[in-house]
């Protein structure tokens, strides 16, 4: 690269939410000249950044003319426009993850192909292109819809069980799923840089909100055998290898009672499974995906501590300017490490923050995280 990535480097980030906060923290620490894109004026990165533009994700010419006179860009959503992005590549602008990477996994049908090629194990799965068409699935039910673009933090996703259910399913194109009887689910991030050097930060556990089918607690490091947690990191790789991406890539898994590992979905970006590392771990995912992304070494993923991270999600039945209850009483407890994003209204399930608790202690931590969990209130 040209420039040097702590001098004069123009970095572009598409999106301004939760995660281009946190890599603008990182990136902070390399004096890097960051600029951001997103539709909503009061972003969580607005005030972060050295430039703000307003504008659509997913509109060419906004995308376009953001990027051209930047050195690199890169995402922290993936529902950006790819054709603007490979437009700026054919320019010279660099785009990590690049635009190809980008443009397969928007498309949940492409990243199902993809699996089957690569011989990575995932679940059965059938194409519909829209509701009528689940009445001729060769997948038994009860079965998983997925909506092949546009879903994200749950969205996008329904469990069908009976016939009577079509009604109410997607009338667009999906997946059907195999509905996976998974003991655990299960994820590893995975940077890897423009030489091919690549490192896994180590597996985590995850807890789902039942509601609103997000992350709403998650372990790390994981206790699983050697040989799963071996397995898991070894799928990964294999993943961000066969794609040949740079950045970091996140590999959601389902672990069955049988000790299978079928991998479930891929995020090419900092991502919900890894915010504990900031804390947890000595190198942070953020951190990670900025050495790969400007072709540095990539940092030392062990873990320092045993991290649980909690997700704030805004309160059911609460709308509006957000407050924040039992903060205080938090952070009277040892090892907790509150990030609140700066959204600045809530709503039921919106993600407004995580909180990190590391202890020495394993059951421990996993204690306090549930005192967290009942303490903190997001409110209107």
């Amino acid at each position: 690269m040209a420039k040097d990535f702590y001098g004069d480097l123009r970095l572009g980030i598409l999106g301004g939410g939760q995660l281009g906060r946190m890599l603008i923290q990182e990136a902070i620490n390399y004096n890097v000249n960051i600029h951001v894109l997103d539709p909503d004026p009061n972003a969580p990165c607005k005030k972060l950044c050295n430039q703000f533009e307003v504008g659509s994700l997913s509109d060419y010419d906004t995308v376009y003319n953001f990027g051209k006179d930047l050195d690199m860009i890169t995402i922290e959503i993936e529902k950006v426009n790819v054709d603007a992005l490979e437009a700026l590549e054919e320019e010279g602008v660099i785009v990590y993850p690049q635009s190809r990477v980008i443009r397969l996994i928007q498309d949940k049908g492409l990243q199902k192909q993809f699996f089957k090629q690569n011989d990575i194990p995932t679940s059965a799965f059938q194409f519909v292109s829209n509701r009528e068409g689940l009445g001729n699935c060769h997948i038994q039910l009860p079965y998983i819809q997925k909506m092949r673009k546009d879903g994200y933090d749950g969205k996008g996703v329904k469990k069908i069980s009976t016939a009577a259910d079509f009604e109410h399913a997607f009338d667009e194109p999906s997946i059907v799923e195999e509905l996976v009887n998974f003991e655990k689910e299960i994820a590893v991030i995975v940077a890897r840089n423009d030489r091919g050097e690549m490192s896994t930060f180590p597996m985590v556990e995850m807890e789902f909100n039942p509601q609103a089918n997000l992350v709403e607690f998650l372990i790390a490091p994981s206790t699983y055998s050697f040989d799963i947690q071996s397995k898991a990191e070894s799928i990964a790789k294999k993943i961000a290898n066969d794609l040949q991406i740079v950045g970091l890539l996140a590999v959601e898994m389902f672990l069955t009672a049988d000790g299978d590992i079928l991998v479930n979905e891929l995020a090419p970006r900092p991502h919900n499974s890894g915010h504990q590392t900031i804390e947890g771990n000595y190198t942070s995912q953020f951190g990670q995906h900025l050495r790969a992304i400007f072709n540095l070494p990539l940092g030392n993923t062990e873990s320092r501590s045993n991290a649980i991270m909690i997700n704030l999600l805004g309160e059911d039945g609460y709308e509006g300017l957000a407050r924040y209850e039992g903060l205080e009483e938090a952070l009277a407890m040892d090892g907790v490490y509150v990030h609140l994003y700066g959204k600045k209204y809530t709503k039921p399930f919106r993600k407004m923050g995580h909180v990190t608790i590391v202890n020495p202690d394993r059951s421990l931590a996993i204690e306090n995280a549930r005192k967290i969990q009942s303490l903190i209130k997001v409110i209107a």
